[in-house]
Parts: structure tokens; C-alpha cells; sequence
């Protein structure tokens, strides 16, 4: 779902002619230390997968969305009604509900986002956990695109907080495993920021399917958020070379 991410980030705009549908795009991992504007991003994507009338968005989530972006503006509102919000509270809850997917009625998701996974994978972090996790969530994003059609899809986007260098083994491999299941990643970093301003760098890697790209996401005092792309001569590839083996670029 990377095109999806490069819209948000790119204000609507797509990357051109010829770009992937949900269905030919790999499932993309959203990756950032704490308050690193992933929940932020993942409801400027649901917005933007709602704004094209291919179905609804489903977001799940622990606990109801505490505050918003405020770039998505009044202009978008109506379209917070195709988002349909579950918030499973334990990892079993949220293992029933994606297998009771399969029977569930009404239009299927265009889009299928998981904001939080480590609060989920805390209550069983072995690997063999976190591999059937992620195996049914694309199982799921895979049921979904059958039932939306051909040529549209199911896409999905899952939110994982990083750990910092130098933290549990364990984690490391968790993520390398994860890196497995969701090749397209995109990474936030802090970067300098203003006095009050969250400055933060976002490095997309579509998952083999086009060029890396970046960004700077800033989130003012008052919440609102604004991106400017960071030109490509200005993008280190040797700085990302490491985010495959679990560390972050």
C-alpha cells in the first residue's frame, strides 16, 4: 500500500500514470519510535482510501483515536463515515475477530489498517506469535480482495512501534521477521524541528515496486500537519541499508 501512503504524502497526489492497484500492491509496515505521527499517518491513509469510493476503511485499534491531523480539514469530513473503527483490547480478541472476518457480511474493506501491533505482540512476543499474526492479517486482506473484485484489492498498512539501538534481542528479531511478511516499509525519524514543532522524516521503501522517496512531516503546537517532499539528491541510500536486517535506516 505504498501508493496509498504516497498520496497522503504527496497531498493527493498519485505517482503517475500506470501505478498499482491495491491488489498488485505488497502489504506495507508503518515503522516509528513513540509519537512519531504513525496513527496520525494511518488516518490521513484511511482518509485518502475513502476519498476514492472503492469501499469502506477498516482501522483497528486498541482504544478510539485520542486527536486527529488537522491538514485533513472540514472538506473531508463526510468522509470519516467510510471508516469503520474496532478496537479488539487483548490479542485473542483481535485473533477472533480477523477469523470471524471470513464471515462477516455487508461491503468488504478497501483498505485494512492495524495501528498499535506491538501492543498486541507484548502479550505473546515469540516469533511463532508474531508470524501467525501477520499471516492472518494478509490472509484476511487477501479474503477481502476477493470479495471487493478484481482489479480493486484490499489493501494493508499495520503500525509498529521501533525500539530504540541497542534494545532486546528479541525485539530485533521480531522485526526482521515481520520485514518478511510486509516488504514495503515506510520509516519515521525525528529531524530538527522549530520551537513546539514535531519534525519527523519519512523514508517510503515501496517494497521493490519504484525508487525510494522522503519527506518531512511537521506537526505544529495546535496539531496540524504539513509535508514537504525532500528532494531526491538529498536522500542517502547507504543510510537505509541496515533496515532489512531489523535496525532502523
Amino acid at each position: 500500500m505504498a501508493e496509498t501512503l504516497r498520496r497522503v504524502l504527496n497531498l493527493g497526489i498519485a505517482a503517475g500514470p500506470g501505478k498499482n492497484t491495491a491488489e498488485a500492491e505488497p502489504p506495507l509496515l508503518l515503522l516509528g519510535g513513540p509519537g512519531s505521527g504513525k496513527t496520525a499517518l494511518l488516518f490521513a491513509a484511511a482518509l485518502e482510501a475513502a476519498g476514492e469510493g472503492r469501499g469502506p476503511v477498516l482501522f483497528l485499534t486498541r482504544r478510539p483515536l485520542q486527536s486527529l491531523p488537522r491538514r485533513t480539514g472540514p472538506a473531508l469530513e463526510p468522509l470519516r463515515l467510510q471508516i469503520r473503527f474496532q478496537y479488539p483490547s487483548s490479542t485473542r480478541e483481535l485473533l477472533r475477530f480477523l477469523c470471524s472476518a471470513h464471515e462477516a457480511r455487508g461491503p468488504a474493506p478497501s483498505l485494512l489498517l492495524l495501528d498499535g501491533l506491538e501492543e498486541y505482540l507484548v502479550e505473546d512476543p515469540g516469533s511463532q506469535e508474531a508470524a501467525y499474526l501477520a499471516a492472518l492479517l494478509l490472509d484476511t486482506a487477501v479474503h477481502f480482495s476477493h470479495r471487493v473484485g478484481p482489479g480493486r484489492g484490499c489493501g494493508l498498512i499495520v503500525a509498529l512501534q521501533t525500539q530504540e539501538e541497542g534494545g532486546d534481542s528479541g525485539n530485533a528479531l521480531q522485526l526482521a521477521l515481520l520485514q518478511r511478511y510486509f516488504p514495503a516499509q515506510c520509516w519515521l525519524q525525528p529531524d530538527a524541528a522549530g520551537p513546539g514543532q514535531c519534525c519527523l522524516r519519512a523514508s517510503l521503501e515501496p517494497g521493490g515496486l519504484g525508487p525510494r522517496e522522503e519527506w518531512w512531516v511537521i506537526f505544529q503546537p495546535d496539531g496540524e500537519m504539513t509535508v514537504t517532499r525532500r528532494p531526491t539528491q538529498a536522500v542517502d541510500t547507504s543510510s537505509h541499508k541496515g533496515s532489512s536486517s531489523g535496525g532502523q535506516p
